[in-house]
């Protein structure tokens, strides 16, 4: 009898994208230069664990600390940061483009000429090194006075302002930049988090389901378009999504329990999935609705706008993961804009957040089961407390564990059959904490001389994260110790 034995080779694809991300409202400070206008973001106090972030509309106030106003400030040093990514040898960067700097008040029919030569900059400096850019066209950054006179994405109106913004984008870095992704972790209004976040929505009273899911909607449609009028104006452009997964397991194997999981993955990952991805709501989402009084106003055109806008890879966010239970039973714990129930065989960072590496090939095979189109995880990454040490060098090791466990999962997911195309590791370099509004956590590996307190000149240093990190790009994945 012949023994037929498989032998599975464990490597990334050649070609693999590995890179970094960054957001404009939490990095690229010069909030009031170069033409730019006030974003949600710049009405954000700074936090901490004890004191979350608060608004101040509809102005900043004096005397209230701002840290996304100077941020870690790659307005000034964009060209030092992109010599420092490509030392590490990134193949991708991922970065949002501040509507706010392109369109200051976020309605204007001409853009602003110095915010898009700013961006003009940034690309060819990253193509100069080869580096491949991929652009949030909208990353928890919606300019101000769009959520004070129209109340943010709640308003129809906000699709055509958006349009606006976004055809500006594809005809002026056509030929250049490749890789789009539309909003950034648009299922985060399935939360109360993204109220203010995604939506732009600032009056408290808007932080309701409906409101929600109504600017949910109104973004699902201005992506399918923004899709479409990326495809016509260039047929080599790639349109994704970009979701934050929420990775649940049921607490305990009680049918209750297992169905409530079940549940928790629909409302929160699959229905915006499944309209980017097959262009429809799926019929779970029409029962959620009906059952917790939320009605859609819907235009007749869009059910065929939506089958018309579908993505052509998907993106996720993914750093943590939780337990649900039907009964809400359990000590809590803070997650990526959610709180749930803890896991008892987890570790949790010095934020709470549980750290789930093996989660994270369950969830590369769920999402590669149910859609079948290109996967890249453009979000992953540990929030710490980095100290530099009496030798002047920052020795983030739990930074080197966390990455490699994950990096590691990455490869047995590609061995499952998942078409994993790429990694943007969560933040290249030190950034304000969107949650808290800290420069305390520190995700980056790059260290930026920048403190809570305002304090610190904005100097950069490389973690030892950074020179691992180098290794595994060089490899390709393989030189992960």
């Amino acid at each position: 009898m012949q023994d037929n034995k498989i032998t599975i080779e464990k490597k990334f694809p050649e070609g693999f994208l590995w890179g970094g991300a960054t957001a404009a409202n939490q990095y690229e400070g010069g909030w009031d230069e170069g033409g730019r206008g006030p974003s949600i973001a710049d009405i954000l106090t700074g936090g901490s664990v004890d004191k979350d972030r608060r608004l101040t509309p509809p102005s900043p106030v004096k005397g209230e600390f701002y840290p996304n106003h100077e941020a870690t400030d790659f307005y000034h040093h964009w060209k030092e940061d992109i010599a420092l990514f490509a030392e590490m040898g990134f193949k991708i960067y991922r970065f949002s483009i501040s509507w706010s700097r392109i369109f200051p008040r976020g309605d204007e029919a001409q853009p602003n000429q110095e915010g898009l030569q700013f961006y003009d900059q940034v690309i060819d400096e990253l193509l100069k090194y080869g580096i491949e850019p991929m652009v949030t066209i909208s990353h928890y950054e919606n300019p101000l006075y769009l959520s004070l006179e129209f109340g943010g994405w709640k308003n129809r109106r906000l699709i055509d302002f958006y349009l606006n913004f976004a055809k500006v984008l594809f005809e002026r870095y056509k030929g250049k930049v490749k890789y789009w992704l539309t909003f950034n972790e648009i299922n985060m209004l399935t939360q109360p988090f993204g109220a203010v976040f995604c939506a732009g929505m600032l009056d408290p009273e808007d932080n309701n389901e409906q409101a929600r899911f109504q600017a949910m909607h109104h973004q699902l449609v201005a992506s399918a378009l923004a899709v479409k009028m990326a495809h016509e104006t260039d047929s080599s452009y790639k349109l994704g999504c970009m979701l934050a997964y929420h990775n649940g397991y049921p607490c305990t194997c009680r049918p209750e329990d297992v169905l409530f999981a079940q549940q928790h993955g629909q409302l929160h990952n699959s229905i915006a999935g499944d309209v980017h991805v097959r262009g429809a709501y799926p019929g779970f989402a029409y029962r959620y609705f009906k059952e917790h009084g939320i009605t859609l106003e819907q235009a007749p055109e869009d059910e065929k706008l939506l089958k018309d806008g579908t993505v052509d890879f998907f993106t996720i966010s993914y750093y943590s993961s939780c337990c649900v239970s039907a009964a809400q039973d359990g000590e809590r714990t803070a997650g990526n804009g959610a709180e749930n129930i803890k896991n008892p065989y987890l570790q949790t960072s010095d934020w709470g957040w549980q750290i789930d590496a093996l989660g994270l090939r369950y969830v590369l095979n769920q999402i590669y089961d149910r859609y079948q189109i290109p996967v890249m995880i453009v979000e992953n990454g540990l929030g710490a407390v980095d100290e530099v040490s009496s030798d002047g060098k920052i020795h983030d090791t739990y930074r080197i564990d966390y990455m490699r466990q994950h990096v590691e999962q990455m490869k047995e997911a590609v061995c499952d059959g998942v078409d994993l195309i790429g990694y943007t590791c969560w933040g290249c370099t030190d950034l304000v904490s969107a949650s808290t509004g800290e420069m305390k956590k520190r995700y980056g590996l790059i260290y930026v001389d920048k403190h809570d307190d305002g304090s610190g000149d904005f100097g950069r240093k490389k973690k030892d994260s950074f020179y691992w990190y180098k290794r595994v790009i060089e490899s390709n994945g393989e030189d992960i110790e």
